[in-house]
């Protein structure tokens, strides 16, 4: 009897390479922190993390092992911290933005791309072209700026000649910029999925939910930026903010529609505020709930590559 015919080996298994997309969104991106822990506790660890605007942020602190430093750092902030670092000014934005990046660089990342642990890659938009930046060499700390440069609340960062500003511009969810670096499977982060209300009321500033800290909060902002004329026209800042919404979803569903992750994780987040950065419990166990529920179709895709 003729031997059978070997069959032929079949090419070993290997485990995916998983990459991690946080989405911008201003106050709202400290669910980033709850997302990351819930994929943690689940043994999800990601081989590549890439973020843009306040996604960014987050990202270079899990890229850079120092999670656990911005984590204490936001659950502390107090409404009057925030308003602390909010440098005014009116060069190019309401906003400078060094008093958070210098505490930033010098209590939770300082370093070069190429000293991470994780790689790491975040986003912004270059004003005079509107083409999409990548960044992912030099200071992690001047690339994170440039990507949390939101039109006309940060000042633009000045990079190699030309100004950038906020990432979301172009691509609120840096799904494209994963699958650059080698991620098999992506793990996308949209902060924006209700941003846009049904009932035509727009997204707040900073609202009383959360106590007597938002109100004074949202007061102290009016009391700067003007709450509106007399009939009821909204304050500058809400325009700003209201049209950046607008934008970051518009462009977010268009991305994500010809750029699809494999997980997407959309926290519920519409009643936070745009500045409301000292709500940060809130944000983070509703990025840890959004991702309990993504579990069973994470832990499918896995078993996709077993």
């Amino acid at each position: 009897m003729a031997d059978s015919p070997a069959r032929a080996a079949l090419p070993p298994l290997r485990r995916p390479r998983v990459g991690l997309a946080l989405g911008g969104g201003s106050a709202r991106g400290w669910s980033h922190i709850g997302v990351i822990r819930a994929l943690a506790q689940e043994g999800i660890v990601p081989d590549l993390v890439c973020g843009t605007s306040i996604g960014a942020l987050v990202g270079a602190a899990c890229a850079s092992g120092t999670l656990d430093k911005l984590e204490a750092w936001v659950s502390s902030l107090h409404w009057t911290d925030v308003v602390g670092y909010l440098d005014v000014g009116f060069a190019g934005g309401l906003i400078k933005g060094s008093r958070v990046m210098d505490f930033f660089q010098e209590h939770v990342v300082d370093c070069d791309f190429a000293n991470l642990s994780i790689p790491f890659a975040c986003l912004a938009t270059a004003l005079a072209t509107g083409h999409e930046v990548w960044l992912r060499e030099g200071s992690v700390s001047a690339a994170v700026r440039a990507s949390i440069s939101q039109p006309g609340l940060f000042e633009p960062v000045e990079r190699n000649g030309r100004f950038l500003v906020d990432g979301s511009l172009v691509n609120p969810v840096p799904v494209s910029l994963a699958r650059a670096l080698g991620a098999d499977l992506v793990i996308a982060v949209d902060l924006g999925s209700d941003l846009i209300r049904p009932d035509s009321r727009p997204p707040p500033l900073s609202t009383g939910a959360s106590g007597n800290g938002s109100s004074r909060l949202g007061d102290f902002l009016h009391a700067i930026w003007g709450s509106g004329s007399r009939n009821n026209v909204p304050s500058i800042l809400k325009v700003i903010a209201q049209s950046l919404s607008i934008m970051q979803v518009r462009i977010a569903r268009s991305r994500l529609a010809g750029e699809p992750p494999d997980v997407l994780i959309a926290p519920q987040l519409g009643d936070l505020g745009l500045l409301d950065y000292h709500r940060a419990a809130e944000a983070i166990e509703e990025g840890r709930q959004a991702t309990l529920l993504a579990l069973p179709v994470i832990r499918r895709q896995l078993r996709n590559y077993s």
